[in-house]
Formats: C-alpha cells, structure tokens, sequence
C-alpha cells in the first residue's frame, strides 16, 4: 500500500517545517546549543505542524551524526540518514512512544507512562514520549502525569500537543516549553501544493489548487489529503488537468472567483443577478452554509481594504493575487452605512443556515432584506 501524500511529504527537517519560522529557530537553537528541554507543550489549530515538530524534536535529541560531529551540530537539525533518524522516519523507533490522549485518557494509561520512564532507552540517548491530543486526559490522568514533569528521569523527554491549550492545566503548562502553531497562510499551502504536484506530475489547474488551499483553512494535512482526494476523483473523460470545476463538485465549495462575482452584484445592488446566481449555486449542489461563511469573509476584508487601503499587505499573505485585485476593485462599489448591515445580515443567515433544512431561505431573506426589495 502506497503512503498517503500527507505522509508522504511530512517534512524530515526544521527548514522543511513551514509557517512557523520563530519555534523553527528556537528549536533549531537548542539543537545546536545542546540544550533541548525535558518537557515540550505545542499548540495550535490541526495540520499546523505539531506533531511533526514533536518528533523532530525526537529525532534531533537523538541523531548519531549531530553528536558525534561539531560541526553538523551547528546546524541543530537530524541528519535523517543516521540508524536513528532512519528508524524514527520509518516508524520502528522503540524509544519513540506516541500516545493518542483521545483513546488513553485515564489515569492507568498515565500510571503505564511514569513506569514506562523510569525504564532507560533500550539504544538512544533518550527515551521521548509524544502525548497527542492531550487535553483530552482526564483531570486524574493530569495529575498522575504532574510528578513526571515536575522531577523527570534525564533520559525522559516529554512532549504534550494540542489543539485546545485552555483545556490543559495551569499546573501542566508552566511545567513545559510553550510553542504556538499559527495557521498556515494561503499562500504558504499553494507554494507547498505545487511543489507535490511538480514532483508527483499530477495536471491540476492552477485555479484548482488555489480553491484546494483555501478550503484547508490553514491546515497543510488538510490541503494534502484534498489533493490525494482529487487524484482519485480524477478529471472527466477527455479532459487531461483536474479542473476548478471538479475540485467546487468534489468538496461542495465554490471557487474564489465566483464568491467574488457574486459578492459584486450585491454592492451594485444587481437582486436579479445575485438571485440567479444564488439559484445556480444551489442547483449545482454546493453547500450553501460554506458558500455564505466565504461570502461574509470577502465582504469582511472589502469592508477592511475600505476603511484601510494599507491592510492589502496583511491580506497578501491570505489570498492569491487575482483574488486581491478583486477585493480591491470592489471597494469602489462598497458603502459602509448601507453594506455594513448586509453584512450582518448575511452573519445572521449563516447561523439560521447551518441547522436549517432550507438553508437557501435564509441567505435569500438576508439577500432581500439588504437591498431593501
């Protein structure tokens, strides 16, 4: 069975760790100053990097080569080609222990670890047990686990991750490194996306990708998994690239460029268009509740480049450039005293949306009531 892409690509070095360039360079510092901690807490939205950071960390603590070499050292990454580096790459790492908090939250599991440390490495330097999902573990679990942090073995490193920080104990964190994961840009899973796609050959449009990566919503797993989806999907019969067409049919998603459409005929104030629009959308089968979520947040950001021309540097970061240029043309078209409250409107519609079974009565009233028919 062939790796999934997301495994696949994972990166094997801190440099090949994107988004997050301030826990690269403290992590890469420690490596080359020998002074990797014994407890770590990373945080931060699903597909950001955290598990992945966790097991470089292990991979760093324990590379023959940087122990061995000064000078490899001074880079403070794993050689990856190292007996060590290999086993922890392929899986086979005995003294690597990842546990699933999701599915071992109880205290008996946390009582197996603390005995599992007090037991040496059976060839590494350290024995390194990476808790995901921790803030699952039960209040009685967190306390079993407080004595390990508080005086671990020298052989032990800790390492927690999460994706709800304010569900771990005061207690756990100030016992650890803290390191927040922040989402990955659009633009940094485009750029990550088309490098797959040139090593894999895989004919996909570029429109194709840019949709793919948005709708990951920051998360680099997310964007990796969507693609390997489309391979499978495929492209209809005579057509040789993956389309934006056939991305929009698979995930229920509009493309940009329509969300951009459609938000220009409600400033130009266009009920006809919009209506005709909206209608088919809908025939087309895409999810109406994610269609208005991508509808309030380009009108958001027009709202924004309205009021501060000069946040088009933020958004450079969030969105293609054609996507940018529509936001900018489109402020001509926005006034604040009569949009702003179509935009609460549409905020208003999206919460009626998500549980109504006629999702697209609430966008065509918020619709209807904006533009004062």
């Amino acid at each position: 069975m062939s790796l999934s892409i997301y495994r696949k690509y994972r990166p094997k070095t801190f440099d090949d760790l994107l988004g997050q360039p301030t826990i690269i360079q403290i992590l890469k510092n420690a490596g080359r100053l020998n002074k990797i901690g014994h407890a770590y807490l990373l945080s931060g939205p699903r597909g950001t990097g955290k598990t992945t950071a966790a097991r470089l960390i292990a991979k760093t603590a324990n590379c023959e080569t940087r122990r061995q070499n000064p000078k490899f050292q001074a880079l403070g990454e794993p050689c990856n080609e190292c007996r060590i580096c290999r086993e922890i790459n392929e899986g086979r790492a005995l003294d690597i222990v990842e546990i699933d908090a999701a599915s071992n939250r109880g205290i008996d599991e946390i009582r197996n670890l603390k005995d599992a440390t007090r037991v040496a490495p059976t060839s590494y330097l350290y024995k390194v047990f990476i808790i995901d999902e921790a803030h699952m573990l039960t209040k009685e679990a967190f306390n079993a686990l407080l004595k390990t942090l508080e005086e671990p073995p020298s052989h032990v490193i800790l390492i927690m991750a999460t994706t709800e920080m304010d569900k771990i104990p005061g207690t756990i964190a100030s016992r650890t490194q803290r390191f927040h994961f922040k989402r990955a840009s659009v633009l940094q899973i485009i750029e990550k996306l088309k490098k797959i796609v040139e090593i894999e050959a895989i004919k996909i449009d570029n429109d194709a990708i840019e949709l793919v990566a948005a709708a990951a919503e920051g998360s680099f797993r997310d964007a990796e998994s969507l693609l390997e989806q489309m391979l499978n999907f495929g492209s209809p019969v005579g057509e040789e690239k993956i389309s934006l067409r056939d991305v929009e049919q698979m995930i229920g998603k509009t493309g940009s460029a329509k969300v951009a459409a459609f938000a220009e005929k409600l400033l130009k104030k266009d009920i006809e268009g919009a209506l005709n629009a909206l209608n088919e959308i809908q025939e087309g089968g895409y999810n109406l509740a994610q269609f208005c979520k991508d509808l309030i947040h380009h009108l958001r950001r027009t709202l924004v480049l309205k009021l501060n021309p000069a946040m088009d540097s933020a958004f450079q970061n969030e969105l293609a450039k054609n996507d940018l240029e529509n936001l900018k043309k489109q402020t001509a078209y926005f006034q604040p005293e009569k949009h702003i409250q179509l935009l609460k409107n549409l905020i208003n519609a999206y919460g009626q949306m998500r549980y109504s079974p006629f999702p697209v009565i609430p966008l065509e009233v918020a619709i209807a009531e904006s533009l004062k028919l």
